[in-house]
């Protein structure tokens, strides 16, 4: 863990949906010296904006009222020199070019480590990042979507097969299942 002293160029807004990861998080990045101010909307972070600007951001893709990416303009308007990233289940290349595109400098897939999290916030050079050390297995991919979709549906299970295009059964018998290994 990387320890720093608090200072001005450590404010890191962090936007996510999720109350326990954004409060996990927050907790985290704060004892590795950051200033963290959180968001749970696109609203909430608006308004956070007008009232300070940040260093870094790290932002969920899918929020309940939008999504992370519509955020990334206006971020980088109050400050062309943050350090966002985009933090998502939902991680496909259409939506990692599409952010940096908009000016994200990484684009993570959840569950990311806090290490991974700092790194890309703190790499200033144009080297990628490393691969992954131990990736999730295709397996567990798999499963996380279908969970993701299946909390979008309020844990409908026939809403669920119906966005998968799977048998209603089959999926029933996937949610009983216990998750697979990383």
């Amino acid at each position: 863990m990387s320890e720093q002293i608090l200072n001005d160029q450590n404010r890191l807004l962090i936007v996510d949906d999720d109350l326990h990861l954004r409060e996990r998080l927050s907790r985290t990045m704060t004892r590795r010296g950051f200033q963290v101010t959180t968001a749970d909307s696109l609203a909430t972070t608006r308004f956070q904006l007008r009232q300070q600007s940040f260093d870094y951001a790290i932002l969920d893709l899918k929020l309940t009222d939008g999504y992370g990416l519509d955020l990334v303009e206006s971020i980088k308007a109050s400050n062309p020199d943050i350090r966002i990233i985009i933090l998502t289940g939902y991680g496909n290349i259409a939506t990692a070019v599409a952010a940096i595109k908009h000016g994200a400098v990484d684009y993570l897939p959840k569950p990311a480590d806090a290490d991974e999290i700092e790194r890309a916030l703190k790499n200033r050079t144009d080297n990628p990042p490393p691969p992954p050390e131990d990736p999730m297995s295709p397996d567990r991919v798999k499963w996380e979507h279908i969970r993701r979709v299946f909390a979008e549906c309020q844990n409908n299970v026939s809403e669920t097969a119906r966005r998968l295009k799977m048998h209603r059964r089959t999926l029933q018998r996937i949610l009983a299942k216990h998750a697979p290994r990383f």
